[in-house]
């Protein structure tokens, strides 16, 4: 079952995938998140800005500087305005982040027209986003091609995805969820070297389609788009995305952080997701691990 919401996770599922750590090694996926850090082009830039500070509660009088007397030990507290797109660093896209057609439909037929507010999507959104919880598999394609990182605009294909799953001795199976790597995060965050040692770098439209037929429940990647770019798709920019998304209902992940894992060759392991239920949001932030 390939839903927004995803199947309820069965009680001895939970169970069977607590079984698959045996070292207790826990590996942070994530690309961490700061100030000005790389997004996609268009994209807003991440911004923090300080909102509240003990200087200017006491300034202007404020809580908890409003009342001297209650606020004898001199009380301050320190908080903060945060902006920026949904899909920045690692993230994962809610099935209403792409649409297709002249209605601009996205999964399930949904039109923009008439499910897109003023606040986000009101179908498909980032609320409906469950806890990602389960066997993980890495395809470490540039490792199983001797190289750190794969070329520029290389197209991982069906083939190059067998190649790594036989080079780990591991088999893609119903309700995995599989990453991908090409090396790209060892250069992370210098985007300019990304684009000039990978970039564009990503999974073709064959890789995507093989992975679903060995049933994968989640799909990412240590890239910023998922897949091959540019497309290789005549007249669909973004093959991959419209296959998954919009016709699976698969989500994808992206800039998840592999080279711990492929570092430690490990292949398969317990995987932990949780992203943030945000009403209206087209993807969430996410802060995977992966437990070995």
């Amino acid at each position: 079952m390939n839903s927004q919401t995803g199947p309820h996770h069965r009680a001895d599922d939970v169970l069977r995938s607590l079984s698959l750590p045996t070292r207790g090694a826990v590996y942070d996926l994530s690309s961490g998140w700061w100030r000005h850090m790389p997004t996609f082009d268009g994209y807003p830039r991440f911004e923090i800005v300080t909102y509240n500070s003990p200087q200017g509660q006491r300034a202007a009088r404020r809580f908890p500087f409003d009342d001297p007397e209650g606020n004898e030990v001199q009380l301050g507290y320190v908080s903060e305005l945060m902006s920026g797109s949904l899909h920045t660093g690692t993230h994962i896209d809610a099935l209403c982040h792409v649409t297709c057609g002249a209605n601009d439909e996205w999964h399930g037929g949904v039109s923009a027209n008439e499910a897109l507010g003023d606040h986000g999507a009101l179908d498909g959104d980032a609320s409906e986003l469950a806890p990602i919880f389960g066997r993980g598999v890495l395809l470490d394609v540039a490792g199983a091609l001797g190289l750190d990182v794969l070329p520029p605009h290389f197209a991982i294909g069906e083939q190059h995805l067998r190649q790594a799953a036989d080079a780990a001795e591991v088999t893609v199976e119903e309700g995995d969820i599989v990453l991908v790597r090409t090396g790209q995060m060892k250069f992370w965050p210098d985007v300019e070297l990304i684009r000039e040692r990978s970039g564009g770098s990503g999974v073709a439209l064959d890789g995507a389609q093989w992975l679903v037929a060995q049933g994968a429940r989640h799909v990412g990647a240590d890239t910023m788009s998922f897949e091959v770019r540019p497309s290789t798709v005549p007249g669909n920019q973004l093959p991959v995305h419209l296959y998954l998304l919009h016709e699976q209902g698969i989500h994808i992940m992206e800039w998840v952080d592999c080279e711990e894992l492929a570092a430690d060759a490990v292949a398969s392991f317990l995987f932990v997701g949780l992203p943030l239920t945000i009403r209206g949001g087209t993807g969430s932030p996410l802060r995977p691990i992966a437990v070995a």
